[in-house]
């Protein structure tokens, strides 16, 4: 263990649910409002080609909590499965850090094992009477109906605005904690503070004058790529939770303005922890690294689709962004367009926390590519979910093999950043193909799935 020092920085992660890579003003959004976020990445660093290597919440999560790829960790959906081994919040307790977590859950099982933080007050929809739960009934009037009092549900496209005072969201209850624990720390030793978010996974409930600016505003239509099938009926009768949908006039400007809201809600309101008056800067001295991240993002409507778990890019790439003291030499405005994960962020906080990485953290520290080094990197990135698909991606092209039935997809993400144009029967990229291909042979060869015998790839349904 490192020798512990007074001049040690602090942790600020905020982690937000559900939230597309694209979903930023600094990304070049065309209606929503950021500024909060795109601070973050204007005095740090921020990640072009940040991925999601599992796109659903439990493997996500642990693979931030791990630093470990799920190919390792061996979760790759919303599994309720206890584990052991090294954790960020664990490593930087053991080192004397106070660390602490507030809002939405880690979705880990059992859902009150602490993983390696000292303090946890959150709320987890597998307990019946949950942290947030409990002070919501004890502070909304009688009839309020909780956090689904509205009836917009936790996957459904249908949005509304919040029906309770402000003060009793989520997003503000989570932000209150946030702020209660830096007042109430123990100042003697150095923090990690986790802050994570519902938003802006459904239900769509923003506070009303965040979704009025939306609906005000108008939003983009979804991306449709020509390769994509829409539902069955143009999904009339198929309710509002489903996988496959074709929104379109008030339902889709309700769902984005609803979604959009949400985000904008997050960043007004994490405005109350970083603002240079009574932020955390103020409180610290401005010795607190702050990072932003999410556990996946939302398709919402692209290419007829609904909610997580796809290789698509509004589903996979996720918004990373770091900033920290000067003394890292973390150059302000940076950009990135390596291809990242969540599994990065374990090792990059312990070395600038100067401690010793686990020898089971696969991840690497992106301090080097903070910095504008010219280190070397990984040439891609592997993302997966279940037993639906196998995709690599280096965030510039994307192959990606459905392990069902063995079809392909390849997009040319420098000329086709929407993924509109599959390649994969073009006769001038079949070099390319095929190189992408050979690495996910290798990649595969001797994982428990059989999906690989090193020759080719075999879909389980042969």
């Amino acid at each position: 263990m490192a020798a512990v020092s007074d001049d040690r920085p602090n942790f600020l992660i905020f982690m937000t649910e559900q939230h597309r890579g694209d979903c930023l003003s600094i990304e070049g959004h065309p209606v929503l409002l950021t500024p909060n976020m795109d601070e973050i990445a204007g005095k740090g660093c921020r990640f072009t080609h940040a991925y999601s290597t599992c796109p659903v919440c439990v493997p996500a999560r642990r693979s931030f909590l791990s630093g470990q790829f799920p190919a390792t960790h061996r979760v790759f959906g919303n599994a309720n499965i206890e584990w052991e081994g090294p954790t960020l919040p664990g490593e930087l307790s053991r080192a004397g850090y106070h660390t602490c977590w507030v809002g939405r859950s880690h979705h880990q099982t059992p859902p009150r094992k602490r993983y390696g933080f000292d303090h946890m007050v959150f709320n987890d929809h597998r307990e019946p009477f949950d942290d947030y739960n409990e002070w919501l009934a004890q502070h909304q009037p009688p009839g309020g109906g909780g956090y689904y009092g509205t009836g917009v549900m936790h996957n459904d496209w249908t949005a509304r605005p919040w029906h309770l005072d402000e003060a009793l969201h989520h997003t503000n209850w989570t932000v209150s904690l946030a702020l209660d624990f830096l007042r109430k720390r123990d100042p003697s030793c150095p923090f990690l503070l986790c802050v994570s978010f519902v938003a802006s996974h459904p239900p769509l409930i923003p506070p009303t004058c965040y979704f009025d600016r939306y609906l005000r505003t108008g939003v983009p239509d979804p991306v449709i790529g020509e390769w994509a099938v829409p539902p069955e009926n143009d999904g009339l009768g198929g309710g509002v939770s489903p996988r496959k949908v074709h929104l379109s006039g008030e339902a889709l400007l309700s769902a984005r303005a609803g979604y959009y809201g949400l985000i904008n809600h997050v960043d007004d309101q994490i405005h109350r922890l970083l603002n240079n008056v009574t932020g955390v800067d103020r409180m610290t001295g401005g010795n607190t690294v702050v990072i932003f991240c999410s556990d996946h993002g939302e398709m919402l409507g692209d290419h007829y689709c609904w909610a997580k778990s796809l290789p698509y890019e509004g589903a996979a790439r996720i918004p990373l962004l770091i900033r920290g003291p000067e003394r890292f030499g973390i150059r302000p405005g940076t950009v990135s367009d390596q291809p990242v994960g969540l599994e990065d962020i374990a090792p990059t906080v312990l070395e600038m926390a100067d401690l010793d990485i686990p020898d089971t953290v696969e991840g690497r520290s992106l301090l080097p590519l903070m910095r504008g080094e010219d280190a070397p990197w990984r040439p891609w990135i592997q993302i997966e979910c279940g037993s639906g698909f196998q995709c690599l991606t280096d965030g510039r092209e994307k192959y990606i093999w459905f392990t069902a039935d063995g079809r392909e997809q390849f997009f040319d993400l420098n000329d086709d950043p929407r993924e509109c144009h599959d390649l994969v029967g073009d006769p001038t990229r079949a070099e390319r193909i095929n190189w992408w291909r050979a690495q996910l042979i290798e990649r595969l060869k001797d994982r428990p799935e059989g999906f690989s015998d090193g020759k080719r790839l075999l879909p389980t349904k042969r």
